[in-house]
């Protein structure tokens, strides 16, 4: 069996439904199918899942919310009459929309969380109508029916793990088709908490645990997942099969291809993973694959990098004898409920790491006094200009001086590397740059071992 998840891209028109569809239907393997809502069909386009995010800011301050809801209800009716879906088929998925203002949600995060997952549930309602509509049997699943429990906040969940037995037990038949919604999945209370924005990813893994599949497919718009940002470097190479752990180490710099949390039901259940684009499924794409057995082709897999990092410099002569010294910063991110990326440390030095995206100019200054007051540095110091460059491959292990040949082609560009940090795994290396050369930086390690690679050096 296969699990087969479509991104927003995919479902986002007619045209790109059918697409879908001949997917789904080209192979009896591929029975359990996960829906996204429908994305942008255009560059000036508006997804679905941000107009039920206004639909839902619209109910919060009191209003109707009438006319964002026909424009949703509208993008559903666009891609029904594509497959002349009557109208009458259609019309619940709008009944389905109008109702969302009158349910209960325990407060205004449930409700949003709530709005939010219809863009995938209406979709996977339509699509399964249309597959009925050409003789296909075919299912909605509701995640509820299926035992999808999530815990967490509501538009940040996590799937529990009972989930999974639930599913081993869920009844459905050989020959038929099950469409799930997916980005979402009920609290004990039965109220709908969402994954992560991208979310729709999770539930395909949780899925394709739950139900012991051979296979992920994950289909989107690209051909497959590059060893570096095509905006960065032109014609990147692709990557034709990495393991979980060199995903999981290239989604956390900025491959966004992926969903980083999905990959751990996938890990848990042993599931490879095979990422391909909607528009030319008879292409390879990207196998993600257990560690085991794996043998790498080339010393570095990848190349991601995110310009949405700060640090927090301090020095203070003989930390490292302070005892407590650490742990009185911590207490302080702790006091704010700020979690910190990386922690590079020297006898005398430290830095904190952070997601910048996380903070604001008045929480930075709140806790740089505190920190300043509490453990006293002889300097302290605020850098909003960082990046970090994530570098990854199993063929690290085995190579000796690949940190002297990644700094090699940085120093040529006149780059200052401000942290140089290799994982446990050995399979990683951070650098710490400013957010103004990460570009440069990309592209010149990637020139230094693809193009040698390439030519057999």
């Amino acid at each position: 069996m296969k699990v087969v998840k479509f991104g927003g891209s995919s479902l986002a028109s007619g045209p790109a439904v059918e697409n879908a569809l001949k997917i789904i239907t080209a192979e009896a393997e591929r029975q359990v199918v996960v829906t996204s809502a429908p994305g942008k069909r255009f560059d000036d386009d508006i997804k679905v899942t941000d107009l039920l995010i206004k639909y839902a800011h619209e109910i919060n301050h009191g209003r109707n919310g009438l006319e964002v809801a026909d424009r949703i209800f509208q993008r559903y009716v666009e891609i029904g009459e594509y497959f002349n879906l009557p109208l009458e088929k259609i019309l619940p998925l709008k009944e389905i929309l109008l109702n969302l203002p009158k349910e209960h949600y325990p407060n205004k995060n449930y409700l949003q969380a709530a709005f939010k997952a219809h863009g995938e549930r209406l979709n996977a309602k339509l699509i399964a109508k249309i597959l009925q509509s050409q003789g296909v049997k075919a299912r909605y699943v509701d995640p509820k029916d299926a035992g999808i429990i999530v815990t967490g906040s509501p538009n940040n969940a996590s799937v529990n793990p009972e989930s999974y037995q639930l599913l081993e037990n869920f009844a459905y038949d050989a020959d038929e088709k099950l469409i799930f919604p997916g980005f979402y999945g009920y609290t004990l209370a039965g109220h709908i908490a969402t994954f992560s924005r991208g979310g729709s990813d999770i539930t395909g893994a949780i899925l394709a645990r739950g139900f012991h599949a051979d296979l992920y497919e994950n289909f989107t718009d690209v051909d497959a997942i590059f060893s570096a940002n095509p905006k960065v470097v032109d014609q990147p190479q692709p990557i034709h099969t990495m393991t979980y752990r060199e995903m999981r180490e290239l989604s956390y710099a900025g491959f966004s291809v992926f969903h980083d949390e999905a990959l751990i039901p996938a890990i848990q259940g042993q599931i490879p993973i095979n990422v391909k684009n909607t528009q030319h499924p008879e292409k390879r794409g990207t196998m993600i694959v257990p560690e085991k057995g794996f043998k790498p082709e080339t010393v570095i897999t990848g190349i991601a990098s995110g310009k949405h990092f700060g640090a927090l410099y301090l020095h203070k002569y003989l930390l490292n004898k302070e005892v407590g010294f650490t742990l009185r910063i911590l207490q302080i991110l702790n006091k704010y409920k700020l979690s910190y990326e990386h922690m590079p440390t020297g006898i005398d030095d430290l830095t904190l790491i952070f997601d910048r995206d996380t903070l604001n100019d008045e929480l930075i200054d709140q806790i740089c006094n505190e920190i300043q007051n509490e453990v006293s540095p002889d300097h302290l110091e605020w850098i909003s200009d960082y990046a970090i460059i994530m570098l990854v491959g199993e063929g690290m292990r085995d190579r000796i001086g690949v940190i002297r040949d990644i700094a090699t082609p940085v120093a040529r560009e006149g780059i200052s590397l401000r942290m140089v940090n290799q994982g446990a795994s050995e399979i990683s290396i951070m650098l710490g740059t400013a957010a103004k050369d990460a570009d440069r930086a990309v592209a010149a390690i990637y020139d230094y071992f693809f193009k040698q690679e390439a030519q057999g050096e």
